[in-house]
């Protein structure tokens, strides 16, 4: 707890179990500038807090540790030297938000290996400070669309042309807040958080010229929610007439009900060749250029978060210029989500910068301003309430999309299933604003998941059947980071979560 030793203006939310703490800063803004601050107010919980749950039994216990053994070894097959690929064949590249994360994992068993993965994932920084969406390390026919359509079969790209949540910096502060090895953690630090400050101004500069204080993605896969029901009424524009034919690989992997549809692919691809046409993705025209430009709560969210956690390593180096710089951002971004927040439906939801209609879909970023802790206790109550409704109509939590809505496919990528990097954000979240006993559902619910389908890249919330990719990195990682601290230490390797922060 150095930070709140240090800065006492940050101060933990502890206590009830069951309902919102609330907790006044000893020395608190005034009063009318009081919700402005917020954020300044305290400390988020840590990434992987949680409390110490025993297994029921014996046989619950083994299999967690072979579900931790096969999380190592995930990582380990999905090795390529250097970074960690999502799964065998459906996602053959470096993609930036799974690499990320998967980092954590690492840290648990390797931590060298760890700082190998952020390492290589900003290896392709683009001059501007973009870290694209996907590198391509490694020529593969396994992937459309590759480096040849983001490129020129002549001359193919080393990444993609849009970015993806910017969550390296997460996992940096996790990873050097637990590390095994002070001294060259600190070398390691210093050398990316130039890298990673570049890539937040790139951000702001090339998706926020405005000065919102919130940022814009202009494809759905910058989002990570690849054909999110948020997305359908900004997805309404032409598709290119001129688009050339093409042959999707995703679909030779998984079954065609669980992926996104032709007509969603084919606006994709409209944009892709969009984008490539001006000037190979010129960030200072696709503003204005791209008919999608949409303010997404994912991307937003772990925004704000990763800046929280890039102001906490600034002020461990010393980066006091850097530190002023981004709490200008977090200011902004605290005003910024103001406009985003539907009162009469109690969530939060994505704009189309475009029309400036908030969409009409709820889904599971929704929920992840309290992962930012940037909701308000009432807004997050609120949000609590919606959350537990969604649950009564699901075995298993928490659904992408809300299960009453009409669009909602239970195996359909971001239109129903289960992810469990979300189910970790929102259960973050929701600890720190004190709703443990939510949270403990989530968590379990992930357990029994994993126990029931294995390493899978999502999960059916009503029969609980594993879907899409299988010996899922990401999925790997959440198990490694935050499912199975008990069994990790069991089995006698390193233990990555925080050690003095348990409930």
């Amino acid at each position: 707890m150095a930070e709140i030793a240090r800065y006492p203006s940050l101060l933990p939310l502890t206590g009830k179990v069951d309902g919102p703490t609330a907790r006044a800063a000893s020395a608190g803004p005034a009063k009318q500038d009081k919700d402005h601050a917020l954020w300044r107010e305290k400390s988020l919980r840590r990434l992987f807090s949680i409390g110490h749950i025993e297994h029921e039994n014996e046989l619950e216990q083994s299999t967690r540790d072979q579900i931790v053994k096969d999380s190592m070894e995930v990582l380990r097959s999905n090795d390529r030297g250097g970074y960690t690929v999502p799964a065998e064949g459906l996602y053959p590249f470096q993609w930036n938000w799974d690499s990320a994360i998967v980092a954590a994992g690492w840290a648990v068993f390797d931590e060298l290996r760890a700082w190998e993965e952020l390492e290589t994932l900003f290896s392709d920084q683009w001059k501007d400070g973009m870290v694209a969406s996907i590198n391509f390390h490694k020529f593969s026919k396994t992937y459309f669309p590759g480096p040849e359509i983001w490129g020129t079969p002549e001359n193919p790209s080393k990444t993609s042309g849009i970015s993806q949540p910017p969550v390296a910096a997460l996992s940096a502060r996790f990873m050097y807040e637990h590390t095994a090895h002070p001294v060259e953690a600190k070398k390691n630090i210093e050398d990316l958080f130039p890298k990673i400050l570049a890539w937040h101004r790139w951000w702001y500069k090339a998706r926020d010229p405005n000065n919102t204080g919130v940022v814009a993605i202009l494809h759905p896969w910058e989002s990570g929610m690849d054909n999110s029901p948020a997305w359908d009424e900004s997805m309404t524009f032409p598709i290119d007439p001129t688009l050339p034919p093409y042959e999707r690989q995703d679909l030779t992997h998984v079954n065609a009900n669980m992926r996104p549809t032709k007509d969603t692919y084919d606006r994709y691809l409209t944009l892709l060749y969009r984008f490539k046409r001006e000037n190979f993705y010129d960030p200072d025209k696709l503003y204005e250029i791209s008919p999608f430009r949409v303010t997404d709560l994912c991307v937003n969210s772990i925004l704000f978060r990763a800046n929280r956690d890039l102001r906490w390593l600034a002020l461990q180096l010393g980066k006091t210029d850097a530190v002023a710089e981004i709490e200008g951002w977090l200011d902004n971004g605290f005003e910024g989500f103001k406009k985003l927040w539907d009162e009469e439906a109690g969530l939060f939801k994505c704009q189309d910068q475009i029309t400036g209609k908030l969409e009409d879909a709820a889904i599971s970023a929704a929920f992840l301003p309290l992962f930012a802790g940037v909701a308000t206790r009432e807004q997050a109550a609120r949000l609590v309430e919606n959350l537990s409704t969604w649950l009564k109509h699901v075995k298993y939590s928490v659904p992408s999309l809300d299960p009453q809505d009409p669009r909602f496919e239970q195996l359909r990528y971001w239109r129903g299933p289960i992810w469990l990097i979300i189910n970790w954000m929102i259960s973050n979240g929701l600890r720190h604003y004190g709703y443990d006993k939510l949270a403990d559902r989530i968590r379990n619910d992930s357990i029994e998941l994993t126990n029931k389908a294995g390493l899978r890249e999502y999960f059916d919330p009503v029969t609980g059947d594993g879907a899409g990719g299988t010996k899922f990195s990401w999925t790997a990682a959440m198990c490694l980071g935050w499912l199975d601290r008990n069994a990790v230490i069991a089995i006698g390797h390193k233990m990555s979560g925080p050690k003095d922060y348990l409930n």
